[in-house]
């Protein structure tokens, strides 16, 4: 049986306000010319469909269109809850649908959906809270909660026989995290051992947004789209499973999803960063920089995008800072307008100019007369 393992779709989710709702279309493009190609069977999304629990319409819309366009080519889909996803909204019809397999109710994780001779396991994002008093857990944990369910798993899978294919959506101890997962920590307690999937033919787990291979049957496929800055270096895409005959043998390749837009970090003097030709490869990137001069740059990212103009995020870390900052002027007894004209002068190094002055002026009277109207 030929698998293909996803997760972390995030359809709804912008980039620093960018919309990617057109990338996510193509990713949706490719995944399906994937399937078709390389004759898959299963397609399974270990977690965070949406982006939130109440996404927008048009990210319904285009995972109506996925799930549509698998199910024509023949496809099985199944899909568990994030813990960005509403487990109630999304799992709305679970029983309804044909080749389409929700699962998003933690006390359904140990019924599979058996395809062939192969038996799916779903174990929806378990919050150690909402699962602790109902399975009677020694305690909260997602430790706890996975190994409860992995337990009934394995019980349930020794009685059938055959092959079976777990997932989860969990952060497993020792996997590499990004800036772009929401935390789920509970009590100090997020992670779940790797010896908690043992027993099972393979785990394609989701959450953590870059690929990684925890064991020969155990991994992460990662988000399709990079997610946060932290993901420049990153590789995705979706892991293409061949399932080997019994109860075990796993074969896994990579499958590289499109890149909508390139990711990276440059930083130095705004004066090098808009003159040198090393920069040159960069200009259609999505940039996040980092300005290092002395004194704050007016205008700095007006100046930047003449330039980069897909440049999403700034920072200032000037050469030569050091040390402790100095202690801030009182605040109670001092005008608006002193105030302000020490927040310019602390944060850029240098006083604000006549027309700047002019300006914070006016913004305080308007602030004034709104509160008396």
């Amino acid at each position: 049986m030929r698998v293909l393992h996803t997760s972390d779709w995030h359809l709804g989710r912008s980039f620093h306000r960018e919309s990617l709702l057109t990338a996510q279309g193509a990713f949706v493009d490719h995944l399906v010319e994937t399937v078709q190609a390389e004759r898959v069977d299963v397609v399974v999304v270990s977690g965070d469909v949406y982006d939130r629990a109440l996404p927008p319409v048009d990210a319904v819309a285009l995972c109506g269109d996925a799930l549509r366009r698998l199910a024509a080519l023949g496809a099985h889909t199944v899909l568990i809850s994030g813990n960005h996803d509403s487990a109630v909204r999304l799992g709305f019809g679970a029983d309804l649908m044909e080749r389409v397999h929700l699962r998003t109710d933690p006390a359904r994780a140990w019924e599979p959906v058996v395809i062939e001779d192969t038996a799916f396991y779903g174990i929806p994002y378990l919050e150690p809270e909402l699962v602790k008093g109902p399975w009677e857990l020694a305690e909260r944990s997602h430790s706890a909660a996975i190994g409860h369910a992995m337990t009934a798993i394995r019980a349930d899978a020794a009685a059938r026989g055959g092959r079976s294919v777990v997932l989860a959506h969990a952060f497993v101890t020792g996997g590499e995290a990004s800036d772009s997962e929401r935390d789920i920590t509970v009590g100090g307690v997020a992670h779940v051992p790797l010896s908690a999937f043992d027993g099972v033919g393979y785990t394609a787990l989701g959450h953590l947004h870059g690929r990684q291979t925890m064991s020969e049957t155990v991994r992460y496929s990662g988000s399709p789209l990079a997610y946060s800055f932290s993901e420049a270096d990153h590789v995705k895409g979706c892991w293409l499973v061949d399932l080997g005959p019994g109860a075990h043998g796993v074969r896994a390749e990579f499958v590289p999803a499109p890149v909508p837009r390139r990711l990276a970090r440059l930083r130095g003097r705004i004066d090098d960063l808009l003159t040198s030709e090393g920069y040159a490869g960069r200009e259609d990137h999505w940039l996040h920089v980092t300005l290092t001069d002395p004194v704050r740059p007016k205008e700095a990212m007006e100046r930047l995008r003449g330039r980069f103009p897909h440049a999403l995020a700034l920072a200032f870390d000037p050469d030569g800072a050091a040390g402790a900052p100095a202690a801030p002027r009182p605040i109670a007894g001092r005008a608006e307008i002193e105030v302000a004209l020490d927040f310019v002068r602390e944060v850029r190094g240098e006083p604000a100019d006549e027309a700047e002055r002019r300006l914070l002026e006016r913004a305080v009277e308007d602030c004034r007369i709104r509160e008396v109207s």
